[in-house]
């Protein structure tokens, strides 16, 4: 099965009926950020520190499954030129609309994260990837492109799922599913993916999540763990996301 065009399908349904990460920023939201009062978020609830991205006036940004009219509409008011690749067309359609809006411009890619990506190499200065790799079976696969379309130097700040969500059924009170978690190779878990309206989705271990980003030529320069932002694991303030900031190696 092709489980990417699986997930289009979902996120675009999602989006439809009002998906958090799929509704674009409001026009006082973006006139905000053009004067200085702005956060992104790669995880539910806990925003990234300003200086992971520093200036990004005039720097080349990808929005690497980045939709929804969020995060690339912040940049893009802060003076960054801003390019989003995301398999979503309903999430691409959140960015193109808020760029009509505010007059700007965004190169915008309607495309597949999991096959080799139509971007030069070393042609961009930062990178922003919110968790969305939770959506695909090869992360290391994602960070190799990643450093291929960064220039030397260049950030890479990701939301990353630790797990822990892959084990529990909907309302957390249960433990119901062994790690890795895989639909591909369990139909049970295929089975309850498509029932539950979960998308196809995979459990990665740190090894591949952080590994995979030092094994493609990346040095890690800060993390923080953030929850769910609901639930029960959330009050008990368990993290289930992390972010990283990472820097592509020079020669």
């Amino acid at each position: 099965m092709n489980y990417q065009k699986e997930n289009a399908k979902i996120i675009d349904s999602w989006c439809r009926s009002g998906w958090e990460w799929g509704t674009p920023i409001s026009h006082e939201e973006f006139v905000d950020a053009k004067n200085g009062k702005w956060d992104i978020l790669l995880t539910p609830t806990k925003p990234i520190p300003h200086e992971w991205l520093g200036d990004v006036k005039n720097k080349k940004v990808l929005g690497l499954a980045s939709g929804g009219g969020q995060q690339m509409a912040i940049l893009s008011a802060l003076g960054a030129h801003c390019t989003l690749l995301d398999i979503s067309k309903k999430q691409c359609e959140s960015d193109e609309l808020v760029a009509k809006r505010e007059g700007y411009h965004i190169e915008i890619i309607n495309g597949d994260m999991t096959s080799p990506w139509p971007l030069a190499d070393e042609s961009f200065d930062i990178i922003v990837h919110p968790v969305a790799n939770c959506y695909i079976q090869d992360v290391r696969f994602v960070f190799r492109e990643c450093a291929r379309v960064l220039k030397k130097g260049g950030i890479l700040v990701c939301g990353l799922d630790n797990e822990i969500n892959c084990v529990f059924n909907d309302d957390q009170t249960k433990i119901c599913y062994k790690l890795p978690f895989n639909p591909l190779e369990d139909p049970k878990v295929y089975e309850d993916s498509i029932k539950y309206d979960w998308g196809i989705q995979f459990s990665h271990p740190i090894e591949d999540q952080i590994g995979g980003q030092l094994a493609a030529g990346f040095c890690l320069t800060d993390i923080f763990e953030d929850t769910n932002g609901y639930g029960l694991l959330h009050e008990y303030n368990i993290p289930t996301f992390y972010a990283t900031r990472t820097i592509k190696k020079g020669e």
